[in-house]
């Protein structure tokens, strides 16, 4: 008996320590992490953020939010064009991902909201901004300008999240977002372009944030806790703020469809721009067409 519990407990360390080797998540995100890594650090109420700031704001403020799991470098090239037709940019990391800190708390919209609003407070921005979301971005952007509508000047979605309700999920579905898959979700993010040949090192790019601790348990919590409303029930109040609002949608994406957009044209007021053969990433397949209709949005 004493022999099969040895043999038992020997089997369940084997185990521990074989999953342990595989899991990418082993570094901590700290000072080390941080050293030589370009863009700026500032310490807001839930931790550190890792951000970039430039240009001018004779033009006016634009802030960059990114996606769901991909951090600010998904803004590489559209930052530095918009600063160099006379904007002054922000982009930064949301927490859980990128240089940013790993919360050891539920990832709500409260949190994105607030780290959003601290960011600006602390980088002493008193005018009210433009705010340009990608994807889940999108819907980040949203309940920021409906929390602060003050704050905001004019939105633009890109292929924004849609017709979601992130508390559906189950245990199933966490088991799996908590699986040692990281190869495989990096790998998963050229789904987001038409031509991903053309991206040869964003797999590379994308892999760096996954070494660290608490990366997946961020992608996991703001899956499960982000918001209690539905997306399009965020949109639908987004318009009673009659606010400028710019949609773009790329022809051929796969991660939120074309179609999704006809949902939210339906209750939200909008400016659109359909990208031909483009995917969920239109402004870096498509640069000379959305870069354009973006600065002529802003500027008007």
């Amino acid at each position: 008996m004493l022999k099969s519990i040895l043999v038992l407990f020997a089997s369940i360390y084997c185990l521990q320590s074989s999953a342990q080797s595989k899991d990418p998540e082993q570094k901590e995100m700290n000072a080390t992490a941080r050293k030589g890594v370009s863009g700026s650090f500032i310490q807001l109420s839930d931790g550190i953020t890792h951000y970039e700031m430039a240009g001018s704001p004779k033009q006016g403020v634009v802030v960059l939010v990114h996606g769901f799991s991909v951090p600010y470098f998904i803004w590489n090239g559209f930052f530095e064009t918009l600063v160099s037709q006379g904007f002054q940019v922000i982009r930064y990391d949301e927490f859980g991902r990128g240089y940013s800190d790993r919360l050891k708390k539920n990832y709500t919209s409260a949190v994105y909201t607030l780290q959003l609003k601290d960011l600006l407070k602390g980088l002493k921005i008193n005018t009210a901004v433009n705010i340009i979301g990608v994807s889940f971005g999108g819907i980040v952007s949203t309940n920021f300008t409906l929390a602060y509508p003050q704050l905001v000047k004019k939105v633009i979605l890109i292929d924004p999240a849609s017709e979601r309700n992130n508390n559906k999920g189950t245990v199933q579905e966490l088991e799996k977002w908590m699986g040692l898959n990281s190869d495989k979700r990096a790998e998963s993010q050229l789904e987001d372009f038409k031509y991903p040949n053309k991206f040869p090192n964003w797999i590379a790019d994308y892999k760096v944030q996954m070494q660290y601790k608490g990366t997946r348990m961020a992608l996991a919590s703001t899956r499960f806790h982000y918001d209690s409303l539905t997306y399009l029930e965020r949109y639908k109040n987004l318009n009673s703020l009659k606010k400028p609002v710019l949609l773009i949608w790329g022809t051929e994406d796969r991660t939120v469809p074309l179609k999704y957009s006809d949902s939210i044209k339906a209750i939200l007021n909008v400016r659109f721009l359909e990208v031909k053969d483009a995917g969920h990433l239109p402004y870096l397949e498509k640069p000379e067409i959305v870069n354009k209709e973006v600065v002529q949005f802003l500027r008007q």
